[in-house]
């Protein structure tokens, strides 16, 4: 593979300019990035990464285990790499850019994947997943993108309807639910969940959108889309990632994966839904307190007692990845406990904690025992959105347990009585009064 030199990319950033009319300060923006490039530390694993079995799938130094797609080898034009950026170049006006699209050598089927992205004025680019390489095809025909786009430039340009055309979108199928695109010129984070069917879109630490392919809300939506003639559209269940080339200048880096495919003898299964939307079934009340379903999310409020309640799966899950969503409406005190039992109204086991900020949102405290076991440090503290829809995550494995809000780690700890735990899941209201919180997109995957 070529890599340009920095008086080629001078070169193709010209010829970007004159191409799309836009003025673009290619000095100053590259220098703006290789300062960046030199506080941090980029395209390369940590140990506890290591640890938790993610891949780097971007060295920062060379195209190992990237090809082109439906090719052999990797672009001789097109893409280069320089102050460890993937960078897509702009093309001459063709749409099709001057290399094509890229895949990785390796298929995943079920993931999390992460990645920077820095997109030039007018840039317009995506990340694919489950890719099949048909002889002829566009890899977009059949493969499901995550959006990377300017999206102000396209908005004012006015040509098209962007409804489902920006950043962080599922292309063409579902838009976004949150603006949380950073200014053009400066770096963003994507993340990709696919679970099976279950798929997750993140930008910038914000669920933009989640969707289950194959259900009939996507055999609809891709039957009224650009997708329609293409048999099959997303319903691979697995593939390399794929980068496009769509003509214009993109650079990407810190391209990380995590395959959530088990080893041999290990737990394969997919992530279950814990609540249907509708009602409570399986689970079970304990208290007095309010439990119920409203707009399709289930919601805890004080009733007249104002004591404490829980809301307790029937079944129990012991090693286990929990992800749900929450929305704090009026105070707030709540949590999500795991490994534990319930009688009336006493509850044994360990909670991560959900509280108004300030008071250790992800923190993990057990009740009529030690207390806190360990609190999120302050300043992690600015992870939580209190009146807003959070995500949280909760993956117990044996002793461990790690906790994340808003895909901000929060605590990470060994305790070998939490090991030695066994219960199922459980939310609490907590006494007081005065309170009232929602969920929603309460999935496990037992591990």
């Amino acid at each position: 593979m070529k890599i340009p030199n920095s008086s080629h990319l001078a070169a193709a950033l010209a010829l970007a300019t004159l191409a799309c009319g836009v003025r673009y300060e290619a000095e100053e923006g590259a220098a703006e990035l290789e300062a960046s490039s030199a506080t941090t530390a980029h395209n390369m694993l940590t140990p506890q990464e290591e640890t938790e079995g993610w891949l780097l799938l971007f060295d920062g130094a060379s195209t190992r285990g990237w090809r082109g797609y439906n090719q052999e080898g990797f672009p001789e034009e097109g893409w280069a790499i320089e102050d460890g950026n993937l960078i897509v170049f702009a093309s001459d006006g063709s749409e099709e850019g001057l290399g094509g699209d890229i895949v990785t050598e390796a298929s995943f089927s079920s993931f999390e994947l992460v990645f920077d992205f820095n997109v030039s004025p007018v840039g317009n680019s995506g990340v694919f997943y489950r890719v099949q390489e048909v002889p002829g095809a566009e890899m977009w025909h059949h493969a499901p993108e995550f959006q990377v786009l300017d999206d102000t430039a396209y908005i004012e340009m006015g040509t098209m309807d962007m409804h489902k055309h920006l950043t962080g979108d599922n292309y063409d199928l579902h838009a976004s639910r949150v603006t949380a695109s950073n200014p053009i010129g400066e770096w963003n984070t994507g993340r990709i969940l696919v679970d099976g069917n279950h798929v997750e879109h993140w930008l910038n630490g914000q669920l933009t959108v989640s969707y289950e392919i194959g259900s009939p809300e996507w055999t609809d939506l891709v039957a009224a889309s650009k997708f329609a003639p293409y048999e099959g559209h997303g319903l691979a269940t697995r593939g390399p990632i794929g980068i496009q080339d769509h003509g214009h200048e993109i650079r990407y880096r810190n391209i990380k994966i995590r395959p959530l495919e088990r080893p041999s003898g290990g737990s394969d299964a997919p992530a279950v839904s814990l609540f249907n939307g509708t009602d409570l079934s399986g689970w079970t009340v304990h208290g007095s307190e309010l439990w119920y379903v409203e707009d399709g999310t289930l919601v805890c409020e004080s009733g007249p007692d104002a004591q404490y309640g829980y809301l307790l799966t029937d079944d129990r899950f012991q090693d286990f990845e929990l992800t749900l969503e929450f929305k704090q409406e009026a105070d707030g005190n709540s949590g999500v406990f795991f490994r534990s039992t319930v009688d009336g109204t006493t509850v044994s086991g360990w909670q991560v904690e959900v509280a108004p900020p300030g008071l250790f949102t992800g923190g993990i405290y057990e009740s009529y025992g030690r207390g806190w076991l360990v609190q999120p440090e302050a300043e992690k503290d600015g992870a939580l959105r209190m009146g807003d829809w959070n995500t949280m995550r909760i993956r117990a494995v044996g002793p461990r347990v790690t906790t994340w809000v808003n895909d901000t780690e929060m605590v990470d700890l060994e305790d070998q009585a939490i090991g030695d735990g066994r219960g199922g899941i459980a939310l609490q209201i907590h006494d007081g009064g005065g309170i009232k919180v929602r969920w929603r997109n309460i999935r496990i995957r037992q591990l």
